[in-house]
């Protein structure tokens, strides 16, 4: 059983070994996210290359998200590390502290902090692992209270519940990182803490001035990205269900009922959907997934995303492979229960708007009429390929493409599986039976069975796609 949920797996030091690498990619990784928030220019150059010659030596596509930074919210280093924090302390965020900090103050990567918040506010730091309230702010200074105390550390990050601070999404140093996920061709470029749609046109905007053609996944964990939800879905080409910081600022206790409303949207709207943040965190220091852990990513599958993600497991962990072989058995088993053949059902609320949208959709629903071992889109863009996975049809979709750029952005479309094609005649005719015999030849289809392809007569052209054929395998042999 080919597998529909995509695994994006990041790239750290327990995964740049070579040959991990690989072990990773047969385990079942099909983009690698690298964290823009650590290395160089030349680190993201060199991992690329890296990536790119494991899937190669393992025979597969494997898509790249460059991931960036965004605005660090964050508090500076202390004199010893660290400092221990008690209910009721007092302690104070000082914007204009350059040295290191101490058991009553701590500096701020972010200097605006003061200007975002006032008495009445509450601070979430550490992931929320301590809140503090604030009790006044004098000048550079915010004077808080602390209400949950624990163990603050070097540079852990701050949140205020509910949002409203006002740190831009895109800093220097990401309009900078935006230009080398331009050089290395990142497939996918991933904006942190964006606010509006806006914030997307604008990254849009700047990697296509730095030559760029990666497609946008906005990262939802601000407050104040709920409300304006649908219009960033419009300016992006995927989400990311970021549950970390979009937890601490809304609570855990939304969280669910958001990431199933967000999945939703993004696939009504043909966009598509990562989810993302401590699937597997046991993970890192054990062989074995929690049972909660199991049911959070089977969840996520049945809620309709294209991809789970892994942070430190894959990037720190002891056991990457072994993370990526329990995410795959998982997916493949929550898959098997997810609705099948009820395509016609789900189309009701489909405005066609484009020809190859509606041949798309017409091979979804031949599909699910007829007991097809697979629907095959030969494609330029990728587009059809896009709208034919926005729906389980409950058969494995092949997009076949000459392009490697196509081939790698399908990486992360649920259901669908690249194929690199070379297109040697105009006539769809001859294109058509050429695609089939390379099926057959790769074992994935057998004569006899009977498949859904789709194609444009002006063959090559994006944008085209305007046939539909219902094939039996072998029989234009006869």
């Amino acid at each position: 059983m080919l597998r529909r949920t995509k695994i994006v797996a990041t790239l750290g030091p327990a995964s740049s070994d070579p040959k991990v690498l690989e072990q990773m990619i047969r385990a079942g990784v099909d983009l690698v996210r690298m964290n823009f928030s650590h290395g160089s220019a030349q680190d993201h150059m060199a991992r690329a290359e890296k990536v790119r010659a494991a899937a190669a030596a393992v025979g597969r596509t494997v898509g790249i998200l460059a991931d960036l930074q965004g605005p660090k919210i964050r508090v500076r280093k202390f004199e010893n590390d660290k400092i221990v924090l008690n209910k009721g302390d007092t302690f104070i965020l000082d914007a204009a502290l350059d040295g290191l900090g101490n058991q009553e103050r701590v500096g701020l990567d972010y200097k605006d902090l003061p200007k975002d918040v006032s008495k009445g506010s509450v601070l979430l730091l550490n992931d929320g692992m301590l809140e503090f309230d604030v009790a006044e702010v004098r000048g550079s200074e915010v004077v808080c209270t602390v209400v949950r105390g624990g163990v603050l550390s070097n540079n852990k990050g701050i949140n205020r519940k509910g949002g409203g601070l006002t740190a831009p999404a895109l800093t220097d140093k990401d309009k900078e990182d935006i230009k080398t996920a331009a050089l290395i061709k990142a497939d996918f470029l991933a904006v942190s803490f964006p606010r509006t749609g806006d914030d997307m046109r604008y990254a849009r905007e700047l990697m296509h001035e730095a030559g760029g053609k990666s497609l946008l996944v906005a990262k939802i964990e601000r407050a104040e990205a709920i409300p304006v939800l649908g219009d960033i879905i419009d300016a992006s080409d995927a989400i990311m269900v970021a549950r970390g910081d979009l937890s601490v600022e809304v609570g855990d206790a939304a969280v669910p009922g958001l990431q199933k409303r967000m999945i939703k949207m993004a696939r009504a709207k043909n966009r598509l959907v990562i989810t993302a943040t401590q699937m597997m965190e046991s993970m890192i220091t054990n062989p074995i997934p929690t049972r909660a852990e199991v049911s959070d990513v089977a969840n996520a599958v049945l809620d309709g995303t294209d991809a789970v993600m892994l942070s430190a497991e894959t990037a720190v962990g002891d056991y990457p492979v072994e993370t990526i072989e329990a995410m795959a058995r998982i997916c493949l088993k929550a898959e098997k229960e997810t609705e099948e053949n009820g395509v016609d059902r789900r189309m009701d609320h489909i405005k066609f708007t484009r020809i190859d949208q509606s041949i798309a959709m017409s091979a979804l629903y031949a599909a699910s009429h007829f007991k097809v071992k697979a629907i095959v889109a030969l494609t330029q863009s990728g587009s059809t390929a896009l709208w034919m996975s926005r729906i389980n049809a409950g058969v494995p979709i092949f997009a076949m493409t000459p392009l490697a750029s196509t081939l790698s952005k399908v990486t992360l479309f649920s259901g669908v599986h690249p194929i690199a094609f070379k297109i040697e005649s105009k006539s769809h005719a001859v294109t058509l039976h050429q695609a089939e015999d390379e099926l057959v030849r790769l074992g994935l289809v057998e004569e006899g069975d009977l498949i859904v392809m789709t194609v444009g007569e002006a063959v090559g052209r994006a944008g085209h796609t305007n046939t539909l054929k219902i094939v039996r395998v072998g029989d234009h042999r006869k």
